[in-house]
């Protein structure tokens, strides 16, 4: 599905023509280079990766370079890959947020705030103070008992336990476009989006 890179730049609200206040967030959508025109002859698929953000020259490697080089652009800091265009896209082509302007919904990807190690209520939902029950009598937000004593005698994978909690990649589908404004390359879609201000996301149709 065709896309593009952004970036997250923050949340806000607007009115709509009901008089609601809606929250959305507000993200960045290119412009995007065509960096890459992948066939089906030379790659087996068909795809365009496309460049967002500038890049210093010194900080980029000669493999990238040439890349780059090839495609008669600067080198990007960020790429991805998009599918099925409307349009036939050659090497060196911007894409911009126009791509979206008779769009209704996106699906945005982004990577979720990293929250460290947490314990199992912040991190499964675990209800806490309660009964005492499945080994849990002294320590209220401690999980229980986790296996078996006897048989199987062992923790069965996927246990729900206390670990390392966000920084993952999270798509958040069929959020409704309220705006997009291409001057300022910029959209706006109801709602949240996973990561941090500053952060890069990619929207697809």
């Amino acid at each position: 599905m065709p896309g593009l890179i952004g970036k997250k730049i923050g949340m806000t609200s607007v009115f709509s023509a009901e008089g609601k206040n809606v929250p959305c967030t507000v993200i960045e959508a290119g412009p995007c280079v065509v960096t890459q025109v992948k066939t089906v002859d030379t790659d087996g698929y068909k795809a365009v990766q496309l460049g967002f953000q500038e890049l210093k020259e010194k900080n980029t490697s000669n493999p990238m370079k040439g890349h780059f080089k090839k495609a008669g652009t600067t080198p990007k800091r960020h790429l991805a890959e998009f599918k099925d265009f409307e349009t036939e896209l050659n090497l060196g082509d911007t894409v911009t947020v126009d791509i979206f302007a008779e769009t209704k919904f996106v699906d945005v990807v982004g990577t979720s705030k990293g929250k460290g190690f947490q314990g199992v209520m912040k991190r499964h939902g675990f209800s806490g103070v309660g009964e005492s029950t499945h080994g849990q009598d002294d320590r209220a937000r401690k999980p229980g008992s986790i296996g078996a004593c006897s048989y199987p005698a062992k923790v069965f994978k996927g246990m729900r336990m206390g670990g390392q909690m966000g920084g993952d990649r999270v798509t958040t589908q069929n959020l409704r476009v309220l705006k997009v404004i291409p001057e300022h390359n910029l959209i706006l879609v109801k709602g949240s989006v996973a990561g941090c201000k500053g952060s890069i996301v990619l929207i697809k149709e």
